[in-house]
């Protein structure tokens, strides 16, 4: 039996997925800051945030292995922790193209092959039911995406482009060279988008219970200058995203969501609170809580 120390709250969340809780011997610093949401994990020892862990700490709770995402920490590491016998362990967790496949390679690393092919079929059904109305679209809406940070865009390599495509968008901002370009207010008046999807960082979501923050977030968007007179203000189809739906294995949830808002039509029959629910109660063993969207 192994003994884990996770650095990420995405690689949690599958630990958590695969009934794997047990093997846990310590977390980074944030799982304290949503205790709803890790109930049985919260009080574990905290070794740190996952892009600044504190290896003597790591290093006391002696672990077979460390779970970090693949770039951050950097090679540091890992000479910092092979001395002391530990095995750095790096999968993301949060792209979707790969996120099967690494829930399938830490399956077969914890004998958990069983649970992690039952994670991985129910999210690949989930992608693929999107995938296949998607397919027969002739023009697909354009989308401008805004990340946490005011007219800072989503570009190619970004999470948040990935999800646009799955969910059947356009990204105005895939024509740049970088994941996250700054752009100007009119820039984004001239490209005149059909649909604005905003990005908020608004804390633990499980912990908050009214859409408040995420509708002001909202109306400062439709009260941008001059932003009157982009096809998706007029129209109404501005939409707020929160940070827990956006990235990691939740991103689903967002996916199921901005396919509701690119083609509603199309996925009138799909309730990603629905999704939300299957998703928290079958792999994650709470209940569902909290406010993800606005409107």
């Amino acid at each position: 039996m192994k003994k884990l120390v996770i650095l990420t709250s995405d690689a949690l969340e599958i630990i958590r997925a695969l009934n794997a809780a047990e093997l846990v011997a310590g977390v980074n610093s944030g799982t304290e800051e949503n205790p709803l949401f890790w109930p049985k994990l919260k009080d574990l020892p905290k070794v740190g945030r996952w892009n600044g862990p504190n290896y003597e700490l790591i290093a006391g709770l002696n672990p077979d292995l460390v779970i970090g995402y693949a770039g951050r920490p950097g090679p540091e590491m890992e000479k910092k922790l092979s001395p002391f016998g530990i095995t750095v362990l790096r999968l993301n967790f949060y792209k979707i193209k790969t996120l099967a496949k690494e829930v399938k390679i830490l399956g077969s690393i914890l004998k958990k092959e069983k649970e992690a092919k039952e994670f991985a079929d129910w999210y690949q059904q989930k992608i693929e039911l999107i995938q296949d109305r998607i397919r027969k679209i002739d023009k697909l809406p354009n989308v401008y995406i805004e990340s946490y940070t005011d007219y800072h865009s989503t570009g190619p390599g970004s999470g948040a482009d990935e999800m646009c495509a799955y969910a059947g968008g356009h990204n105005i901002s895939s024509g740049f060279a970088i994941p996250y370009p700054e752009v100007t207010p009119e820039w984004v008046v001239a490209k005149n988008p059909d649909i604005i999807v905003k990005a908020a960082s608004i804390g633990r979501c499980y912990q908050i219970p009214k859409p408040d923050k995420l509708k002001n977030i909202r109306t400062g968007i439709i009260k941008r200058p001059a932003w009157d007179n982009i096809s998706a203000v007029r129209k109404g189809k501005v939409y707020v995203l929160a940070n827990d739906i956006w990235t990691g294995p939740m991103a689903i949830v967002g996916i199921s969501y901005m396919a509701k808002w690119f083609h509603p039509a199309l996925f009138k029959d799909i309730d990603p609170v629905l999704i939300h629910k299957e998703y928290l109660k079958k792999f994650q063993k709470i209940k569902y809580s909290g406010v993800y969207v606005y409107p």
